[in-house]
């Protein structure tokens, strides 16, 4: 194809390597798109990126429940924070190594909407450990509401009380599955004052899980007359965020053929807390030791098992309540 000059002077087309085109008026000069072979080390940088970003997707659909509503940069935060997860492990090498391998404490603190930070909206001192059976434990410091809790004022003047909630997922992209393993809630009056105390997540943990730990802050308005109460929380306010990450103590080996997911060995009544994801990640990690070796693409297996059971969250695990009523029940955590 030869470039043309139009009626106007502008040329587009392409003479020998150069294409010209047209935008809003103006002449751009671009080289022509040419076929670069990568390097085994490129593979591996683009492997490990995309591996980063499936990871960080599982994370964000499995707390989607608890963090309500994120920011417009929550996906490339949270990729880039598990991105340098796994950069910083001391276990795996670049292109066969994954979450698992990773130094999981960057992904600490990690806030899913920077429009409201926890940190920030949420001034209560908290400190998360685990005990001699593995059971998460957080410490939660005294909590006076009235000073403790810093909304905006538009949320204060609507607000009646709070929910700060954590969550616990375990994750085992390995096996290609996350589980809600428990819920804690702790109700909050706006004016109410409460003594220092300890959650024990009763849960024991599976071994070859890596454990995510979230808190998150839910504002309500009342309705006194009849005891309920609505959400108020939006993409302006919406404060969670990561407050511990825990490796799994038991690392299975990477998959080296696509998951059978019949979830062999797990207990039948774990099965509703559990959601099998499909994970990309180990996909990525098959193609870049085939193209290390310069195969060929091998045809996926048709015997993986049809006949699974569709798995979904427990009931439990709280979907998007924004602007609906609900009841409250007075008690401890």
């Amino acid at each position: 194809m030869m470039a043309k000059v139009n009626s106007k002077g502008m040329v587009s087309g392409m003479a020998g390597s150069l294409v010209y085109r047209n935008y809003r008026g103006i002449n751009i000069i671009q080289g022509k798109p040419r076929k670069f072979k990568q390097t085994e080390g490129s593979i591996r940088a683009a492997t490990e990126f995309g591996l980063s970003s499936s990871t960080a997707g599982v994370i964000r659909s499995a707390f989607m429940p608890s963090y309500l509503h994120r920011d417009g940069e929550a996906a490339a935060r949270c990729t880039q924070l598990v991105y340098r997860s796994i950069r910083n492990s001391l276990t795996g090498f670049r292109g066969h190594r994954d979450l698992h391998d990773g130094d999981l404490s960057f992904l600490t603190g990690m806030e899913f909407n920077i429009k409201s930070r926890l940190s920030e909206v949420f001034q209560v001192s908290h400190q998360v450990s685990r005990d001699g059976q593995g059971k998460i434990v957080v410490s939660l410091a005294a909590i006076e509401a009235k000073a403790a809790i810093r909304p905006p004022s538009w949320i204060l003047k609507q607000t009646s009380r709070y929910r700060v909630r954590f969550s616990l997922i375990g994750f085992n992209f390995r096996r290609e599955y996350y589980e809600y393993l428990e819920f804690r809630d702790v109700e909050i009056d706006k004016y109410q004052k409460i003594e220092a105390q300890q959650i024990v997540f009763q849960t024991e943990p599976p071994k070859d899980q890596i454990l995510l730990l979230s808190m998150t802050l839910m504002a309500y308005s009342g309705i006194s007359r009849d005891n309920e109460s609505t959400l108020l929380n939006s993409r302006e306010f919406s404060p969670g965020a990561l407050i511990a990450a825990y490796a799994a103590e038991e690392v299975g080996e990477l998959p080296g053929e696509p998951m059978d997911q019949a979830l062999t060995g797990i207990p039948p009544q774990r099965w509703p807390n559990m959601v099998l994801i499909g994970y990309e990640g180990n996909r990525l990690i098959r193609e870049l030791a085939r193209k290390v070796r310069g195969e060929t693409k091998k045809a996926i297996s048709k015997n993986i098992a049809r006949s699974i059971p569709k798995i979904k969250p427990d009931s439990e695990a709280p979907g998007d309540l924004t602007g609906k009523r609900v009841s409250f029940k007075r008690g401890k955590a």
